[in-house]
């Protein structure tokens, strides 16, 4: 308890010098800023706000509160990062846990380093530090590289250099976002892992990835039983099609009709005679999916 209450004696000073309107630092250029930026400041918690570009939205109770009691124990091991903001003002850049545990058991500062950046480093810094934790689940991983590549404009192979991980691991990550968030959903409560979520990601119909994902928490499937239900799904109606010589559908229709299932991202059937004639049906779910398919199919 006394770790946690007791004011550190590592920027103190630092901390007054903030506080001094004349001192004010916007730049690493400014007067006294050597001495403020790139060190560690004991700053306020009430002058901190939370940084809005935080990659992460998920912060569990139980782990925070296991947090928060450890830090009244020991105090705040590892400084947070902040950005300067304002006079006086702060945001966070990373850190957020410990910011949210110490202000739980009400600590009224907390060890910073002090950085100056403008939004798309924050960003940066924020997204990077993230991917580093141990505790992410796979979807916030793919997420986070995913807006370091669109947001800051990093390529696979920059990125790679960035995060320390080889291309190939960033672009199975990036895979899983084909999923439906249904299943994004399930791999981050749990329900399935990413070695599934890298399996069905090779169905690319959603329809179709959703009933495989039920069977696989319904029959709680093995990945290695993921991939047979997989392998499965693809040769079954190929099976059916070519044995089915009966059926009078030349094999340029059945092509055709694979190209039209991942265009409209429906389960489309096909019946035809031996004529050449037939009749496509085409299903949908509800009158959004319906406005979908006609915006596809006329372009209006």
């Amino acid at each position: 308890m006394a770790k946690a209450t007791r004011k550190q004696a590592l920027g103190r000073g630092l901390s007054a010098l903030l506080k001094d309107p004349e001192n004010d630092i916007n730049s690493v250029s400014d007067r006294n800023a050597d001495k403020v930026v790139g060190n560690i400041v004991e700053l306020d918690i009430d002058t901190i706000e939370v940084n809005p570009f935080q990659p992460r939205s998920h912060f569990n109770d139980d782990t925070l509160q296991e947090l928060a009691s450890s830090i009244n124990e020991l105090g705040v091991i590892q400084p947070i990062t902040v950005r300067k903001s304002d006079f006086n003002k702060f945001q966070l850049v990373s850190g957020e846990r410990r910011y949210r545990a110490s202000k739980l058991i009400g600590l009224k500062t907390i060890p910073a380093y002090i950085r100056i950046a403008n939004d798309q480093e924050s960003l940066e810094m924020a997204l990077v530090e993230n991917i580093q934790r141990q505790d992410l689940d796979p979807i916030e991983i793919a997420l986070s590289y995913d807006r370091l590549i669109n947001e800051i404009g990093l390529t696979q192979e920059k990125l790679s250099d960035r995060v320390g991980k080889k291309r190939s691991t960033i672009a199975n990550y990036l895979r899983l976002l084909r999923l439906d968030p249904i299943i994004q959903t399930g791999m981050r409560d749990g329900f399935i892992s990413m070695g599934h979520g890298r399996t069905l990601v090779n169905v690319d119909l959603k329809e179709d990835q959703i009933s495989l994902y039920e069977k696989i928490v319904k029959n709680s499937l093995s990945v290695r039983e993921t991939e047979h239900l997989v392998k499965q799904y693809h040769e079954g109606p190929i099976q059916k099609k070519s044995s089915n010589k009966s059926s009078g559908t030349p094999e340029l229709i059945n092509n055709g009709v694979k190209h039209l299932k991942r265009y409209l991202s429906a389960n489309i059937t096909v019946k035809s005679t031996d004529g050449g004639k037939g009749k496509i049906s085409i299903p949908f779910s509800s009158e959004e999916d319906f406005q979908r398919l006609k915006k596809l199919i006329t372009g209006e």
